[in-house]
């Protein structure tokens, strides 16, 4: 079966399990077949799949993060002061590492958007439906929302990254207060004990709180290297944390920083 069957064949499981979509037309052309594909997973509530869907599925995402290409955390350059830490701007989902962090939402679940370009859409995207399964059992064991600062760990799934860390960063509304600040730097506190606790020995970081939630970048930035310095200075389990960067201006922020 080659990735063409294999999105059709997903694409067609879905909308037979989800009747308010079974009317939607699959389109011909491969690239916007991947995009229903994507939305329908986006929208499919946390619930168990067959052992075919997930068959098919994991060997689909499989095979499109190797057609992407999968970057070993432990091949990039470390920082010149130190090598523990890694600056790298790229794709965090295919990164291959004991763990890489998603920027969650207080409700866990992944986000529920159709093709939305934020990490936590893209994440449990490619790790696959199992994902927001597992999120969902453990905020059902945990009966209410997740609090800003705090953190959750899940298996990766179809990642390359064997775990995954899922976070909830402060939301600005306004101007930061010292709060969020706390806020913020206890996220990759949190992050970092788990990982620790797990005995992981590499962590990714992507930019938390600074995309919709509107953290200034350039602060979030001196908080994150700031508090990643603090912790390993008091915990040697941990030997590589990657700050991973999407955009420009956040590879300029962080390179200044970190220089």
């Amino acid at each position: 079966m080659n990735q063409d069957e294999r999105c059709l064949r997903l694409i067609q499981a879905l909308l037979d399990e989800m009747p308010q979509y079974r009317d939607t037309p699959i389109p011909a052309l491969q690239d916007q077949r991947w995009r229903l594909l994507r939305s329908l997973m986006n929208v499919r509530p946390p619930m168990p799949a067959t052992k075919e869907f997930l068959r098919v599925q994991d060997a689909y995402l499989k095979q499109m993060t190797l057609e992407k290409g999968i970057v070993d955390a432990a091949s990039l350059p470390t920082n010149a002061k130190d090598e523990r830490l890694i600056l790298w701007q790229g794709d965090i989902t295919t990164l291959q590492c004991d763990a890489i962090v998603n920027a969650a939402n207080s409700q866990m679940l992944g986000c529920f958007s159709p093709c939305h370009g934020c990490i936590d859409n893209i994440i449990h995207t490619m790790a696959g439906v199992q994902l927001r399964l597992a999120c969902h059992e453990i905020m059902q064991k945990q009966g209410h929302e997740e609090p800003t600062g705090h953190a959750k760990i899940t298996p990766g799934f179809n990642l390359p990254a064997k775990y995954v860390l899922h976070t909830v960063g402060p939301i600005i509304d306004d101007e930061v207060t010292a709060e969020d600040e706390v806020l913020l730097a206890s996220c990759y506190q949190k992050c970092l004990g788990l990982a620790a606790q797990k005995g992981l020995r590499s962590v990714a970081f992507c930019c938390i709180s600074t995309g919709v939630f509107r953290f200034p970048p350039e602060r979030a930035a001196e908080i994150a290297i700031q508090t990643v310095k603090e912790y390993l200075w008091q915990d040697a389990t941990i030997q590589r944390v990657v700050f991973n960067v999407f955009k420009d201006s956040d590879l300029a922020i962080y390179q200044e920083k970190l220089a």
